[in-house]
């Protein structure tokens, strides 16, 4: 807990500077849509005017409609036409060496949205004149996503083969503020259907004005294999970072990932690894993120095609209602990949969601992605919202308990999570006791931890939400080598819920309950 000062200083200057930001994110975006696609011009236009977007930072071109193009498209349709409309309005202050490339100098566009319709990758290609390609991987690799490409657009590269180093990784300032003049930080408003994208765009915005509120999931894989750990470790950070800052975690770390009848309720925030393609309760279909959710999920191809609403994993979030989401197009390997709990923590300092993407991001000219509307700020005005009717209780909730978080954070742990458990039970806050029960299971205090569980079924009046609570104090009495009350809970649970979808799950557990018990049980 004795970290949690710099997270309380933070907010308090974000919610300063947070009005003061807004015109200046607009101004320093334009937009590209592909001219041969109808639904790429209507969102271009449609997100340029919900954002405030001058119509002559709209750019229009004319390239292929395939999400797979050529070497040889993207230098003469997306980056040459594009270099030259940077230098004839004078976005880039350039000096233009006689027989050498232009060096850009100075920009005054930091970001950029490509919307649906522009190509979303570039195969791999042999022969390419000024590229250097270095034995072994990566360094022979030349595939690369278009919009990561993009966002090296003014280094004039030649070297295409492997990434080329990102000097905005791990930064903490704002890109107006950072000295490479050069990086342009790219996302992609992009989705099955154009009908997703509106809603992307709209449900960003919208989230802006009331904040990101709800539970995240994190799902980790416990792979301690080499090469592979560190994807746990970001997760397991994530999940510190959240509890930090009073916001309610469910964290698995277990090999499997949630399975399908896992009562996930309220996810405004998602990050797991490492299943090829979505499985979990993303496939059922009553499932749905809160509006503004970000949801990512590890893997080499999570966004080998954005054109398939069960395809890999971006596609399908986006499709079940996230705002944003990190992926894939080709192979990167894991140290490549977007560092989560990079991208988690600036997504919490207020920075956009493209400026928190490429903190996270080691290499450019690579195969990365990121999908969602690049200004996207869903924690920067968390300081700044009310309550405004009695059908916001729920999201009081969550309010209450992050901003608990935030005014004790300097306590000792143990003060803090005494004095948490008695707000907890005096305003009956459900997300907050529940948080605090994975807290204490986190940390091996399993009586503490069913004690709070038990206590949160009893403040929540959603199906789903009690029997998420009965699933993790269950467990917690397995973990006491208590299984009988284990399984007294779970049927007492099936005998009201028959029919809940989570039912399956439970009467799994109870077999497993079943089976420690009479194992623990001395024969005759």
């Amino acid at each position: 807990m004795k970290h949690f000062r710099p997270f309380l200083l933070l907010f308090v200057l974000l919610l300063l500077n947070a009005s003061a930001a807004e015109q200046p994110l607009a101004q320093s975006t334009i937009v590209l849509y592909n001219k041969a696609v109808s639904d790429s011009v209507e969102l271009a236009k449609f997100y340029a005017e919900q954002r405030g977007i001058a119509a002559d930072h709209l750019i229009g071109l004319t390239c292929s409609t395939e999400e797979e193009i050529s070497r040889e498209e993207y230098d003469r349709t997306v980056a040459d036409p594009l270099r030259e409309i940077f230098k004839q309005r004078h976005w880039w202050t350039l000096r233009e060496p006689p027989g050498q490339a232009p060096v850009v100098t100075a920009s005054t566009i930091h970001f950029v949205a490509t919307i649906k319709g522009v190509p979303l990758k570039i195969r791999s290609t042999t022969g390419y004149r000024g590229d250097q390609p270095r034995s072994g991987q990566p360094g022979n690799r030349n595939e690369a996503s278009v919009d990561s490409e993009l966002a090296v657009l003014g280094l004039y590269l030649r070297q295409i083969s492997g990434p080329t180093p990102n000097s905005y990784f791990q930064s903490f300032r704002a890109i107006n503020e950072f000295e490479n003049a050069t990086l342009l930080l790219v996302c992609r408003l992009d989705a099955p259907t154009a009908a997703t994208v509106r809603n992307m765009i709209v449900d960003s915005i919208a989230t802006e004005k009331s904040g990101l509120w709800g539970r995240a999931y994190v799902d980790g894989a416990h792979k301690t294999g080499a090469g592979f750990a560190a994807g746990d470790e970001w997760l397991a950070e994530v999940t510190t970072q959240l509890h930090k800052v009073g916001n309610p975690v469910v964290y698995d770390d277990t090999p499997a990932i949630f399975p399908d009848a896992y009562p996930m309720t309220d996810c405004a925030l998602y990050y797991g690894w490492y299943a090829g393609n979505v499985a979990g309760p993303f496939t059922r279909p009553d499932f749905r993120f809160v509006p503004g959710a970000i949801a990512v999920h590890i893997h080499s191809f999570s966004a080998r095609t954005l054109r398939d609403p069960n395809a890999n994993w971006v596609a399908p979030l986006l499709s079940k209602g996230a705002a944003a989401s990190l992926g894939n197009v080709y192979e990167p390997y894991l140290q490549l990949t977007s560092h989560l709990d990079i991208f988690n923590n600036r997504l919490l300092h207020g920075f956009t969601f493209a400026e928190s993407a490429y903190m996270s991001m080691p290499g450019l000219s690579w195969m990365s992605v990121m999908v969602g509307d690049p200004l996207y700020r869903p924690f920067a005005t968390w300081l700044q919202i009310e309550p405004n009717s009695e059908s916001e209780k729920n999201k009081s909730d969550w309010k209450a308990y992050h901003e608990f978080a935030i005014k004790n954070a300097t306590r000792p742990a143990s003060e803090f999570r005494t004095l948490a458990r008695q707000t907890a039970s005096r305003t009956r806050n459900g997300p907050m006791i529940e948080d605090l029960g994975s807290i204490e299971a986190r940390d091996g205090n399993f009586p503490a931890a069913a004690d709070c569980f038990g206590q949160g079924r009893t403040f929540y009046s959603n199906r789903d939400d009690i029997l998420r609570l009965v699933l993790e104090e269950a467990d917690a009495w397995v973990k006491q080598s208590k299984p009988t009350r284990a399984v007294d809970l779970i049927r007492s649970s099936l005998r009201t819920a028959p029919d809940a979808s989570a039912a399956p799950l439970l009467r799994k557990f109870e077999e497993d309950a079943e089976r420690a018990v009479s194992q623990a049980t001395p024969s005759r």
